[in-house]
């Protein structure tokens, strides 16, 4: 089937399985997992239709529950998705993160136990990877992980970990050796958050949300069958999972309007485009750098001649992305005026209170993942090849 045909094949099939409720509404999607089970009877039913079709991961394989699209192909479908406002599945760490890189570096044995729980919906994952102690300078982390024969004891904390509170099982950076050099001494596990010893705090962000936690680890059990890439190898497979992370925050789903009906109620039109000049400017180079970050992302695909393998180049997508993405939040509230600093209650509506609380949510985005700092030192070392 020729990309054109997949692409008209699957906008058909999308208008007519996705219903009409969910069109439009990215909250209608599930992160999985048992603790925030999928409610809605439109969102249940359009899970499952996409589930069976392999469509909640498209370029995984079939075996563990993908439907093994091509690059192409996969983008094709995101268009299609995009044009009828279909949102997506399923998301999570466990689609964008965990997945992809146990694909890579998994045994046959971790990829047929955790891949298809991640397909389903049935397990949501975390992330445990920054301390108190180590953020940007991750190597630096000390919780410890001893060999107890057939599994591992774990002891320590870390922070700002995304959803622990819905999370079913973490990916886990631990320090295995404390007498290697710090980059040396790290491995990566795998373990349920469900068991003694494991404590979750969330953290109540200026935003009025909860999406970060502390998590705090006492005695923790992790097999060694769980154990990523073998003993003290860790860091290797940290590196290659936040390429992934990088790569699906760049975010390459066309946009279909610049901004919400919401901020275009407040601006002032004259002959049927906008008064303001400076305004009308700044949408105009928004919506022209948004096209153009576009065109790189399709650039870069057609040109990718390693099967779709994620690169530092997702640095610099990841980098832009979030950049833009912010200044379009703060494009939006500077249009919306004194409508555009609502919290909740009267005189504000709920749609202008969501403005103000995703504008503020989004400047977080130029953190998440790396900050945008941390971006451009990757992208000055390992894309253009600067001296340190």
């Amino acid at each position: 089937m020729s990309q054109q045909s997949f692409a008209e094949e699957a906008y058909r099939w999308l208008d007519s399985h996705c219903p009409p409720s969910l069109r439009g509404r990215q909250d209608a999607v599930t992160g999985g997992g048992r603790k925030d089970p999928l409610e809605d009877p439109d969102g249940r039913r359009y899970f499952d239709a996409m589930y069976e079709r392999g469509w909640t991961v498209p370029e995984w394989p079939r075996e563990y529950g993908g439907a093994a699209l091509g690059p192409d192909e996969h983008h094709a479908l995101r268009t299609a998705m995009a044009r009828i406002g279909a949102p997506a599945p399923l998301r999570g760490m466990g689609t964008s993160m965990i997945g992809p890189t146990l694909l890579e570096h998994g045994s046959d044995d971790q990829k047929s136990r955790h891949l298809p729980r991640i397909a389903s919906g049935e397990i949501r994952w975390c992330q445990g990877y920054s301390e108190p102690g180590a953020g940007s300078d991750l190597a630096s982390l000390k919780t410890r992980a001893e060999d107890r024969g057939d599994h591992f004891v774990i002891n320590g904390s870390k922070i700002w970990t995304s959803g622990a509170q819905l999370a079913d099982w973490i990916f886990c950076l631990v320090r295995t050796d404390f007498e290697a050099p710090k980059h040396d001494g790290i491995s990566f596990l795998l373990f349920s958050m469900d068991q003694p010893g494991v404590t979750v705090r969330p953290i109540r962000l200026i935003s009025g949300i909860s999406p970060f936690c502390e998590c705090f680890f006492d005695d923790v059990r992790a097999e060694k069958a769980d154990l990523v890439g073998g003993l003290n190898r860790g860091w290797t497979i940290a590196k290659r999972l936040l390429q992934h992370e990088r790569s699906s925050l760049s975010g390459t789903t066309p946009q279909t309007r610049a901004v919400p009906a919401v901020a275009r109620e407040y601006v002032g039109l004259s002959e049927g485009r906008i008064a303001d000049p400076a305004l009308r400017r700044q949408l105009i180079d928004h919506e022209m750098d948004a096209r153009a970050f576009l065109l790189t992302h399709k650039r870069a695909r057609e040109e990718n001649t390693e099967g779709g393998t994620q690169t530092f180049a997702t640095s610099m997508f990841k980098l832009y992305r979030s950049e833009l993405t912010k200044r379009r939040t703060e494009l939006i509230v500077s249009m919306m005026g004194t409508r555009g600093i609502g919290w909740e209650g009267e005189p504000f509506t709920p749609d202008e209170s969501f403005e103000t609380r995703f504008w503020l949510n989004r400047k977080a985005g130029t953190i998440a993942g790396g900050s945008s700092e941390v971006q451009r030192n990757i992208i000055a070392k390992r894309v253009l090849g600067l001296p340190d």
